[in-house]
């Protein structure tokens, strides 16, 4: 889940915790990862649960920036994919859902 809108990065773990109990009404604790911006467009910090303590990840591009949705006070999903994308500096809307395809049972 990502936050749309920019964080504090002076905030650590508990304090990004804190903002996904209290402004995205989630569990910090549910095994989610949860994606924060900075107003700067180059730094991202992800928060998640591993079952045995919160991890934080943080990451800055020395080149580049990092391709943001317009910032609102919203939360959107992303697929794997997509965040995948996104921690590379990539153009994450560029990624597509998995489309299952029909294997044929007769020859056409």
């Amino acid at each position: 889940m990502v936050a749309t809108r920019p964080v504090d990065f002076r905030k650590g773990a508990e304090g990004l915790a804190a903002l996904v109990r209290e402004e995205m009404k989630a569990d910090p604790f549910s095994g989610t990862v949860y994606v924060f911006r900075a107003r700067r467009v180059d730094r991202v910090k992800l928060i998640f649960w591993d079952g045995t303590g919160l991890c934080l990840f943080a990451k800055r591009l020395e080149d580049g920036k990092f391709q943001w949705p317009g910032a609102r006070d919203s939360v959107m999903r992303l697929t794997a994919a997509q965040l995948s994308a996104l921690l590379e500096g990539l153009d994450w809307r560029r990624v597509h859902e998995f489309r299952e395809s029909h294997v044929p049972v007769a020859p056409s």
